[in-house]
């Protein structure tokens, strides 16, 4: 006789557990914005190195970092573009011959030839275990889509009986990197082949993945696949969307699904493209939240160029004014810092630029942060510290000089606009040095190209 008893308790356990699980990947879901409660900083291969870091020159930059910068809040290493590429190069990339690394199931894997540790088809385990007992993360760069090559063989997708035939279409194709093909959402095998990839990211110890080619069009499908494929891993991998500007309308959608997402296209070291984050970063002030932070890209900082896609080997071309401009602006605004530069070729000035405490303070402990104005060219923003009592003043001189002669312009912030009564201590954040007590306003010189960043207490 069949037991009935056992039969439903048998149904409740299943039951239970698909509850159980639905609730957790909800769970999950749900709290990635805890994964990255400030903005995220860490180094990024992509301006020293473009698609040909290997894996001594990560391993270099680990070191650096864990030494000279973990302390002051910086922690992630990134793996930048194309590591699954053998013969890569500099000033672009090599799409005649390359030769890729792959698996049976159409994954990138990373080529042994640059990556040694990747040999017998480890992966990245050994680099991020390396990272990691450094007390550092690590992070990788991937491509939208499936690879062209998987669709060429049409390989089996892990997990589905799907093939990458099936899942793939060559419309909106990347134009300027033609690795992969979309992945079309709602096919049998689509879901899985997304999850097949980060299942495979999570096991190598990834914790933080940049996707590239999601942002302009706009993929929001594809977002959402890769928001539940991380979700399902259980592993706490911060998501962040390339490259930009993406598309207001879009802002929402993007601060559901992703930790960081992309405000410019790729930012190199010149003044044009440092001057008009004032005008992005205005657009996006509104659609920052804990956890999801718009990102103005890597700083390009240090020595860049050595084998990057852009320039060549090179300290970064901004002036020491427009260097500050960057720190301030990126830290007033609160975007994530991934410094572009090869870190063991930093100077002491660079290096000093980001392990500044107090300026490092402003982007990780402030609120309320805001425009407050731009009267051609003379730029102030604001916030307040984390208990409120305090005011920040960033100050930024955007004008080009008028001749050889000019060297600072007094750019004053009133009391009225600040909304300060009575007096304030002003501390200088870049000097550590205390100004003295003020009244009515605050008017310091500051350079052409050049910035000043300032702590108002307040008197009461």
């Amino acid at each position: 006789m069949v037991n009935s008893n056992a039969i439903m308790n048998k149904m409740f356990v299943v039951l239970a557990s698909l509850l159980l699980g639905l609730c957790t990947t909800v769970t999950q879901a749900q709290s990635f914005h805890n994964w990255a409660p400030t903005p995220p900083m860490g180094w990024n291969s992509w301006d020293c190195y473009g698609p040909t870091v290997t894996e001594t020159e990560v391993k270099a930059n680990a070191d650096y970092m864990a030494t000279y910068l973990k302390k002051y809040g910086w922690e992630y290493i990134v793996v930048d573009i194309r590591w699954y590429v053998g013969n890569d190069k500099a000033h672009g990339y090599n799409e005649k011959d390359a030769e890729l690394s792959m698996d049976g199931y159409g994954r990138f894997t990373p080529a042994v030839n640059r990556f040694p540790s990747a040999a017998d088809g480890k992966g990245f385990t050994a680099l991020a275990s390396y990272i990691h007992k450094k007390g550092l993360k690590f992070g990788i760069h991937i491509m939208r889509g499936i690879p062209v090559e998987a669709v060429k063989r049409n390989l089996p997708i892990l997990g589905s009986k799907a093939t990458a035939r099936d899942v793939y279409t060559d419309s909106i194709q990347c134009k300027w990197l033609r690795d992969m093909y979309t992945v079309v959402a709602g096919k049998e095998g689509a879901q899985e082949y997304y999850n097949s990839i980060i299942d495979m990211y999570a096991s190598w110890g990834v914790d933080f993945i940049k996707c590239d080619d999601l942002s302009r069009p706009y993929h929001a499908a594809e977002i959402e696949m890769l928001r539940k494929a991380i979700a399902r891993t259980g592993r706490k991998i911060v998501l962040s969307t390339s490259p930009g500007e993406t598309p207001l309308p879009d802002a929402k959608h993007v601060q559901e699904h992703a930790n960081m997402w992309r405000t410019v296209d790729d930012f190199w070291d010149n003044w044009k493209h440092l001057k008009e984050h004032f005008d992005v970063f205005e657009r996006w002030n509104p659609y920052r939240v804990t956890g999801g932070w718009p990102d103005g890209d890597m700083l390009p900082l240090g020595r860049i160029g050595i084998r990057a896609e852009r320039g060549n080997n090179r300290m970064s071309a901004f002036t020491k004014d427009e260097q500050y401009t960057l720190m301030t602006l990126w830290c007033i605004f609160r975007s994530p810092l991934f410094f572009g530069g090869d870190l063991p070729s930093n100077d002491a000035f660079t290096l000093s630029l980001i392990t500044n405490k107090e300026v490092l303070g402003v982007l990780n402990h402030s609120k309320n942060n805001k425009p407050l104005f731009n009267k051609n060219g003379l730029v102030a923003w604001i916030a307040e510290d984390a208990n409120g009592k305090d005011k920040y003043l960033a100050l930024f001189n955007a004008l080009d000089k008028p001749d050889a002669n000019a060297t600072t312009v007094n750019i004053p912030a009133t009391w009225s606009e600040l909304g300060i009564t009575g007096k304030a201590s002003v501390k200088d954040l870049w000097s550590g040095k205390q100004l003295g007590e003020f009244a009515g306003e605050f008017s310091p010189a500051i350079p052409y190209h050049g910035a000043g960043l300032y702590k108002l207490s307040i008197k009461k």
